[in-house]
C-alpha cells in the first residue's frame, strides 16, 4: 500500500532542510514542478526540484531524494542526498513561489482571473504532486499562522473559515518570469475558452502578462480575441507584437474591424502595418479608412456575398460552401448587376427553403432598404428599428454595393458613443 502525504507549499518555504543525521542543509525557498509531466495517471504536475539557500548562495536539487514528515503539527524537509537538478529542468520547470504563491491564475471554470494564497501538494510513494491552490481565507490564515486556533474557534460556535480550492486541472498559470517558460509554453489551456472570456481575462492581466498570453495564441484565436478587446488594450498588443506577427492577426480579421483599430494607432504603424498585410485585405482596409468616424461607412463590413440574378439556388449553394464566409455575412444576400449595381437582397432561408433548380429572379426582393456610404450614423438605428433588419447594404451615390452595416456593428458603436459621454 502507497503512503500518503498531503501538505501546503507556505508549510515549507523558509524551512530549515535537514540531511538523514539532522544536519541543517539549507533554507527551502521554492518548489519546481513540469507543468506538462503526467507520469502520475492524475495528471498533476509532478515536483521535479527544490531550490535552497546554502552559505547565502541558491542551488537547485532534484526533488526525488527528499521527502516530507510531519511531527507533533510540524512540518520537515528531511533530505537523502543531494543530487543536482539539471539545468534544463531549472529553465524549463515552473517556481511555485515565484510564478503562482501570491500571483495571479486563471480559474479555467470560473473564466476569471484569481489570486494563489496557497498551493496543496501530495506525495505518493516516491513523487510529490500540485494537486490544487488555494483561493480562499484559510490559505491566507495558515500563511500567517493563525488557521489552526480561528478553526477551533469558530468551532465553538458551529462556523468555519470559508476555503477554496481549485484543482490543478483547471488552473492555467500566467509566468511573466521566466523567459525560458514563456518561449516553451503555449497556455494551451487558454485556447479552449470563448474569445470573449479569453478577453476579460487578457484585459485584467498587467501589460507585460497580457501580451505574452496574446502571443501564445494561434492566428485564428488570436484575431477572434482581438475583436473582443478593448480599443486601448488592442493598441497596447499591437504595439507589442512584431509587425509581421501583428499582420498575421489583422489579416485573419474583417476589415472593418482592422480599420477602427488602425484609426487608433499612429499613422506611421498603422502603415506598416498595412505595408505587411496581404494586399487585398489592406486594400479593403485602406478604402474604409477613408470614411469619416460620423458616417455608415466607417462601420460598415466590406464583406459581402453578392450573386447575378440567373444563378440558380445549387450554384449559391456551391459558391458559399466554397468561400465559407462568417456567420454575419450571411445575414443578408445581395443581387447585383456585371457593374456591382445593388439590384436586390434575399435571405440564406430563401435559400434553404427553395429547390436546387431555382433561380435567385424568382426569390428576391427588389428595391431593398439600403444605406449611403456617407450618410449619418445616428440615422442607422431608427432605420433598423422601423423595418426589423439584421443587416442593411450600403452603397455609394452610384448605387454601387460597397458593403453591409449589421446590427451588431451599430449596438457596439452606440455603446461606445454612451461610454465617451459618460
Amino acid at each position: 500500500m502507497n503512503s500518503i502525504t498531503t501538505f501546503y507549499l507556505s508549510r515549507v518555504i523558509g524551512q530549515k532542510a535537514f540531511d538523514t543525521n539532522s544536519k541543517c542543509i539549507g533554507i527551502v525557498k521554492d518548489l519546481l514542478v513540469d507543468p506538462e509531466s503526467s507520469t502520475h495517471s492524475s495528471g498533476h504536475p509532478v515536483v521535479n526540484g527544490i531550490k535552497i539557500n546554502r552559505n547565502k548562495k541558491s542551488s537547485f536539487y532534484s526533488f526525488q531524494n527528499f521527502h516530507i514528515e510531519k511531527e507533533s503539527g510540524e512540518t520537515k524537509v528531511i533530505c537523502d542526498q543531494l543530487i543536482e537538478l539539471p539545468a534544463e529542468k531549472i529553465n524549463s520547470n515552473l517556481y511555485l513561489v515565484q510564478a503562482v504563491l501570491d500571483n495571479q491564475i486563471v480559474d479555467m471554470n470560473g473564466r476569471k482571473l484569481v489570486r494563489v494564497n496557497d498551493v496543496r501538494l501530495v506525495t505518493i510513494a516516491n513523487d510529490t504532486f500540485a494537486v490544487a491552490v488555494d483561493i480562499g481565507m484559510e490559505g491566507l490564515l495558515r500563511r500567517i499562522g493563525i488557521a489552526t486556533p480561528l478553526k477551533f474557534a469558530f468551532s465553538l460556535f458551529g462556523a468555519s473559515i470559508p476555503s477554496k480550492f481549485i484543482l490543478w486541472e483547471d488552473v492555467e498559470t500566467i509566468d511573466s518570469s521566466n523567459l525560458n517558460i514563456k518561449l516553451s509554453k503555449s497556455y494551451a489551456k487558454l485556447q479552449t475558452l470563448h474569445p470573449s472570456d479569453l478577453a476579460d481575462i487578457i484585459e485584467d492581466l498587467g501589460r507585460k502578462a497580457s501580451a505574452e498570453v496574446f502571443s501564445s495564441l494561434d492566428n485564428e484565436k488570436a484575431a477572434d480575441v482581438m475583436e473582443e478587446l478593448e480599443t486601448d488594450t488592442q493598441v497596447h498588443i499591437l504595439e507589442s507584437l512584431s509587425i509581421e506577427k501583428a499582420a498575421d492577426v489583422l489579416d485573419k480579421m474583417p476589415a472593418d474591424e482592422v480599420a477602427d483599430i488602425l484609426d487608433a494607432l499612429e499613422d506611421d504603424k498603422a502603415e506598416l502595418l498595412l505595408n505587411e498585410m496581404e494586399k487585398d485585405t489592406s486594400q479593403e482596409v485602406r478604402e474604409l479608412l477613408v470614411y469619416p468616424d460620423h458616417t455608415v461607412g466607417s462601420i460598415m463590413s466590406s464583406e459581402v456575398m453578392s450573386f447575378n440574378l440567373n444563378l440558380t439556388i445549387e450554384q449559391v449553394l456551391t459558391e458559399l460552401r466554397n468561400k465559407k464566409p462568417e456567420f454575419e455575412t450571411l445575414y443578408n444576400l445581395f443581387v447585383t448587376d456585371e457593374n456591382e449595381i445593388l439590384l436586390a437582397t434575399f435571405s440564406i432561408r430563401d435559400v434553404v427553403i427553395s429547390s436546387p433548380d431555382v433561380r435567385i429572379s424568382q426569390i428576391m426582393k427588389p428595391s431593398p432598404v439600403h444605406l449611403r456610404d456617407y450618410q449619418k450614423i445616428n440615422e442607422v438605428a431608427e432605420i433598423v428599428s422601423k423595418y426589423n433588419l439584421l443587416a442593411i447594404p450600403v452603397v455609394d451615390k452610384k448605387n454601387v454595393l460597397k458593403g453591409m452595416v449589421v446590427i451588431d456593428d451599430i449596438i457596439e458603436d452606440l455603446i461606445r458613443k454612451r461610454r465617451t459621454n459618460k
